[in-house]
């Protein structure tokens, strides 16, 4: 793509390298084909291609975005689909999230936009906050019918109808190995998992701990800066960021970790970014270098050469998070790791598509995230699973909601295989594994 940015634009590294990025784009149109948006919306403009467009004029011309441009930026789910059917290389994550800072910076939303976003930013990514909105949100269900904006109609229903208890197992402390020690990991709890279900990061413990890791949380952390920055708040995602990277590389420094494990592929994919994220400012090599650490959970449990187990009799379907397999490359893993756990693994239909969760996407965008959500929920039903299983937070809540078949992490589903508590999704009729036979592999 042709461009014509003046010098004074291009002594912007942001502007940079966007135009590096829209040079690379030679309007094929391969993205349209998988970009969740265009296949429900039919519009060329929400399309990655059309986007491209769009932020190319928006960005080059310097003026202030207008509100067409605006609304067709914020339907993108930033899913990257588009990235992975790409055949030129388009670094499609990067402009568009340049694109939604320069929006944030030189565009006035109307007053319950502004309201909207400053209120999710204050409280998702902190986890106690979170926790007091959902308790608000459980005692406003029962009149949700009668609010009249419907986004904030989608933030009651979107809450659980029960909210977990606090785990202390996420706290600062270090877990030790139940077997001989193979490696020394850090965890990032994250945020609003920590306020949704917490017996994810509880359940990656436990089978990490019998795998023989060593499993460290360090103090200081907290969000990872994936929800601010997808609003286009760059200050406060890098803020966010520096606290982690500082955090991390303190306790490397102490005592060097193997990787630093997300249990939330929507955090993993900004945590692998986060030298990107912090380059040009004193804390880029630090952020490089934990940023080089990062491994979803299952790429950390596959080289750990989990026994394999004999046949559960549960099918599984599983759902492929667009921040694992389209943001991380992350595929293969969690669909053998679940094989050689003993499951009979099912995929659905246009599996590459996104659920419609998308960090706050289902709450700022609720129409087009829940058909995106029915259509995922009826794909993965119709594989007839015992369960469906996923590695994002956001996708199990999107799911969970449109299906009666149980949703879970698959860090919980592999724990209960290898001998850990059953998880409550699963019901009453399947056994509980602690003390099993399939403990016996990770006895302390």
């Amino acid at each position: 793509m042709q461009t014509f940015f003046t010098p004074e634009q291009l002594s912007d590294p942001g502007t940079a390298e966007a135009n590096a990025i829209l040079r690379s784009c030679v309007h094929c149109g391969f993205c349209t084909a998988t970009c969740p948006t265009y296949q429900v919306l039919g519009d060329e403009l929400d399309s990655p291609r059309g986007r491209i467009y769009l932020m190319k004029e928006m960005l080059e011309s310097g003026r202030d975005p207008d509100p067409a441009t605006v609304k067709h930026i914020d339907r993108c789910l930033s899913c990257l689909a588009c990235m992975t059917t790409c055949p030129s290389g388009v670094h499609y994550r990067h402009l568009v999230d340049h694109a939604r800072a320069y929006i944030e910076a030189r565009y006035k939303r109307p007053w319950s936009d502004r309201m909207l976003r400053k209120v999710l930013a204050w409280v998702l990514p902190h986890p106690t906050r979170f926790r007091l909105a959902l308790l608000a949100a459980k005692i406003g269900r029962p009149f949700a019918g009668l609010v009249p904006d419907e986004r904030l109609r989608a933030m009651i229903r979107l809450a659980p109808r029960a909210i977990p208890p606090v785990s202390r197992a996420e706290d600062a402390q270090t877990h030790k190995a139940h077997a001989p020690r193979q490696m020394r990991v850090g965890l990032l709890t994250g945020c609003a998992q920590r306020a949704l279900n917490p017996g994810i990061n509880e359940a990656a413990v436990r089978l990490l701990q019998r795998a023989g890791v060593e499993v460290v949380i360090p103090r200081g952390q907290g969000c990872c800066g994936a929800l601010v920055h997808h609003m286009g708040r760059e200050t406060e995602a890098r803020s966010m960021a520096a606290a982690n990277v500082a955090a991390f590389a303190a306790e490397h420094e102490r005592e060097p970790l193997d990787a630093i494990i997300v249990t939330a592929s929507g955090c993993g994919t900004t945590v692998k970014d986060w030298g990107h994220l912090l380059a040009g400012t004193p804390d880029a090599a630090k952020a490089e270098a934990m940023a080089n650490l990062a491994r979803d959970v299952t790429e950390v449990l596959a080289r750990l050469d989990l026994p394999e187990l004999p046949d559960q009799g549960l099918r599984i379907a599983y759902h492929s998070a667009c921040s694992l397999q389209h943001g991380q490359r992350v595929k293969a893993e969690p669909l053998a790791l679940l094989k050689r756990a003993g499951f009979t693994v099912l995929q659905p239909r246009d599996a590459h598509l996104c659920c419609g969760s998308a960090g706050t996407y289902n709450i700022m965008q609720p129409r087009i995230a829940d058909e995106l959500g029915r259509r995922k929920a009826a794909t993965l039903e119709a594989t007839r699973p015992d369960a469906i299983v996923a590695g994002n937070i956001g996708c199990l809540m999107q799911i969970g909601g449109k299906t009666e078949v149980p949703v879970l992490h698959t860090a919980e589903l592999l724990d209960w295989a290898y001998g850990g508590p059953r998880p409550a999704t699963l019901g009453p009729n399947v056994p509980d594994r602690r003390d099993g036979p399939s403990f016996a592999p990770y006895a302390a």
